[in-house]
Formats: C-alpha cells, sequence, structure tokens
C-alpha cells in the first residue's frame, strides 16, 4: 500500500508543475519582440531634438513593453515606457537616435532589431561657419557671447545671434552686435533665471547671417557653467594684533557660500605680492559688529604695519554651486593701509630735477669762457711785456703822437693870431 500512495503523490506533483507552466502564471515571454513604428524626428526651439515612434505591431500581450534608445556610439542608453525621446544639443552635426522594444528594463535583455532616424545636417560650407563660439555669463546679469569669422566667409557679412531658454515665450533676437578686434560678439540681458531651479536651465545659442550664405553654428549655454562675477568692493582695512583685516562686499546676486576667493597684498618695503586663496572667508573681531549683512572679512597674517600695504581681490564661483570655477573676476579697485614716506618730496624731485639740470646746462653754455678764464687765468708773456715797453710802438702809441702834435700846432696858431692882432691894437 505504500507503494501506490508513493506514486500517487509523485503523479499529483508533476500534475502541479505542468498546471503551473501552462496557467495564467506570469512568465516573460523569451521571443524577440517586433520593431518600432513610425519612427520620426523634429526640432523645437533652437536646439532642442525630439523623436517620437509607435508601438511595434504585433507584440506579445503578455509584455509590458520597455524602449530601449542611445545616441551615436551607443551615449545615453536609457529604457523608459514613454513613445518619445528628447535631447538639447547642438545641431552642428548630423545626430542619430537608434530605438528598440523589449519586455522588461534589464538592459542585458536583447531588444528588438534597433530602428535609427537621424537630424539633417545644417545646410552650407562648413568653411564659412563661424569658429570660437563661447558665451559667458556675466554676473548673473547679461550673457556675452563671442567668435570668429570662418574662413571661407566675406568680410562685409552681417551676422545675426539668436537665443532662447525656458523662460521665454519665444525665441530672441540679439540687437547689440559689435566688434573687438578680430572678434564679433553680442550682449542681451539674462536675469530672469536667478530661481531656484536655474542649475536645470540652459540657454541655446545660433549664430547666422541676415542672407542665409553661411552655415549656422550653435552653442549651448549650461548656467551652471561659464559663469563670471563682478569684481567685490573692498570696505575696510584695519590692523589688530600684527594681522591685518579685510573687509569686502562681495558682487550682486551671488551667495557667499558659492564663492572663492583670492587675496592679493603687496608690501612697499618688500615689493612682493603675496596672494591667499581663500575657500571660507570669516573671521571673528569685535570690530565687525554691526556692519552690514552681506560683507565678508578675511585676516591677513604676518603684515607689517609699519610699512605700506595695498590690497585688491577677486572671485570666482566654486563647485559647491556651479560646475565651473575657472572664471575669475577681474581685480578689485586696491586700497592700501600702512606708514610710507611722503611721495609729494619724491615727486616734487623728479619733476624739478630735469629743470635744474638744464638750466645748469645753459649757464654753463652761456659762462664757459668766463669760467674758463677763472678756473685757469692766463700766463703772462714777459716777451710781449718787453716790447711794449722798449720795442715798435703799436698803433695807439701812434695815434697818440700825432694828437700831441696837432694840439701844439693849433696852440701856436692860436698864439700868433692873438699877437698879431695886440700889435695891430697898439699902432692904433
Amino acid at each position: 500500500m505504500e507503494r501506490p500512495a508513493r506514486l500517487c503523490g509523485l503523479w499529483a506533483l508533476l500534475l502541479c508543475a505542468a498546471s503551473g507552466g501552462r496557467g495564467g502564471g506570469v512568465a516573460a515571454p523569451t521571443e524577440t519582440q517586433p520593431p518600432v513604428t513610425n519612427l520620426s524626428v523634429s526640432v523645437e526651439n533652437l536646439c532642442t531634438v525630439i523623436w517620437t515612434w509607435d508601438p511595434p505591431e504585433g507584440a506579445s500581450p503578455n509584455c509590458t513593453l520597455r524602449y530601449f534608445s542611445h545616441f551615436d556610439n551607443k551615449q545615453d542608453k536609457k529604457i523608459a515606457p514613454e513613445t518619445h525621446r528628447s535631447k538639447e544639443v547642438p545641431l552642428n552635426e548630423r545626430i542619430c537616435l537608434q530605438v528598440g522594444s523589449q519586455c522588461s528594463t534589464n538592459e542585458s535583455d536583447n531588444p528588438s532589431i534597433l530602428v535609427e532616424k537621424c537630424t539633417p545636417p545644417p545646410e552650407g560650407d562648413p568653411e564659412s561657419a563661424v569658429t570660437e563660439l563661447q558665451c559667458v555669463w556675466h554676473n548673473l546679469s547679461y550673457m556675452k557671447c563671442t567668435w570668429l569669422p570662418g574662413r571661407n566667409t566675406s568680410p562685409d557679412t552681417n551676422y545675426t545671434l539668436y537665443y532662447w531658454h525656458s523662460s521665454l515665450g519665444k525665441i530672441l533676437q540679439c540687437e547689440d552686435i559689435y566688434r573687438e578686434g578680430q572678434h564679433i560678439g553680442c550682449s542681451f540681458a539674462l536675469t530672469n533665471l536667478k530661481d531656484s531651479s536655474f542649475e536645470q536651465h540652459s540657454v541655446q545659442i545660433v549664430v547666422k547671417d541676415n542672407a542665409g550664405k553661411i552655415r549656422p553654428s550653435f552653442n549651448i549655454v549650461p548656467l551652471t557653467s561659464h559663469v563670471k562675477p563682478d569684481p567685490p568692493h573692498i570696505k575696510r582695512l584695519f590692523f589688530q594684533n600684527g594681522n591685518l583685516y579685510v573687509q569686502w562686499k562681495n558682487p550682486q546676486n551671488f551667495y557667499s557660500r558659492c564663492l572663492s576667493y583670492q587675496v592679493e597684498v603687496n608690501n612697499s618695503q618688500t615689493e612682493t605680492n603675496d596672494i591667499f586663496y581663500v575657500e571660507e572667508a570669516k573671521c571673528q573681531n569685535s570690530e565687525f559688529e554691526g556692519n552690514l549683512e552681506g560683507t565678508i572679512c578675511f585676516m591677513v597674517p604676518g603684515v607689517l604695519p609699519d610699512t605700506l600695504n595695498t590690497v585688491r581681490i577677486r572671485v570666482r564661483t566654486n563647485k559647491l554651486c556651479y560646475e565651473d570655477d575657472k572664471l575669475w573676476s577681474n581685480w578689485s579697485q586696491a586700497m592700501s593701509i600702512g606708514e610710507n614716506t611722503d611721495p609729494t618730496f619724491y615727486i616734487t624731485m623728479l619733476l624739478a630735477t630735469p629743470v635744474i639740470v638744464a638750466g645748469a646746462i645753459i649757464v654753463l653754455l652761456l659762462y664757459l669762457k668766463r669760467l674758463k678764464i677763472i678756473i685757469f687765468p692766463p700766463i703772462p708773456d714777459p716777451g710781449k711785456i718787453f716790447k711794449e715797453m722798449f720795442g715798435d710802438q703799436n698803433d695807439d702809441t701812434l695815434h697818440w703822437k700825432k694828437y700831441d702834435i696837432y694840439e701844439k700846432q693849433t696852440k701856436e696858431e692860436t698864439d700868433s693870431v692873438v699877437l698879431i692882432e695886440n700889435l695891430k691894437k697898439a699902432s692904433q
């Protein structure tokens, strides 16, 4: 009796296993699903590419469809139930997406045959497109884009820049086109993205010409990079306990935790520039109590108070809030503290020295002969002296001798006339 009972139990187990395999137990089908249909691509705004498709025809009813997709070179793989996919991408070249269907979210499961759809390449000569297209968001207030003309481009080409971001209802044209040497640029206001979600936004840019003769150039600028703050403003400097304290105010629109700092101290005595990198600017000091909110403090150690110290600061964004930390602001206006010799005397001497030297040169030129005589008096010539005393008489001596003879003759004639007149009077 035991053996037939065991056989009946084994048979029952086999029947249960068979019924479980055929029943509505929901085992995932292993057959390959058919490909998706009606895959199409379109472009919205300037650089938003959207792919859409329809579910495959003849898919297994027991399959929960998922769609496997990736871009060229199997980049950005994604498995999702949606029948569309979008991406912000600069359209400077053709972009292709491959899509297949499958029944699970496991990437190892083989999808259906992949269907591919690509965007058309930009029209125009690639050598005519602008180069080095770069955009910088200045102080979270305006964006400045610059570029160089293409190699195969006419010098009188009139460029146009269009831009778009999620806060705009439509594509706008940049009006402020200008030239800086070989570079061409355009600036536009960008202030309405300073909300808490701006990290998810980007600005789409395209540069082309009015006549449509050059190839368009596209660029996508994430708002977490390419940010350049304005320079900070130094409010005060003072010494205490052998340390120099610097207080400044950050540029507008930035939180202190999102900035890193660089403090430069130039000492007049050592003639060196000491640079301090500051990630977190704090200093506990009673001198700063009651100051305005938003000011930052940093203590510079080892600065000599009896010399002139000149301080300036610049800032940049850090990776706590932004992806890019390479764009420093310009240096702030310098501020000095400490003692130094009054420069007025040195400036006066610097200006007066050329005048004094020039006057001295003129005087020397005018009185050089007299100075030469005074410094090196002539030595008398004895021969000349004896010659003047005993030798031939010169012209001056002869002149005076002739004058004496003339005077004597005149006197004799006068005496003769007087004598004759006296005789005539006596005879009468």
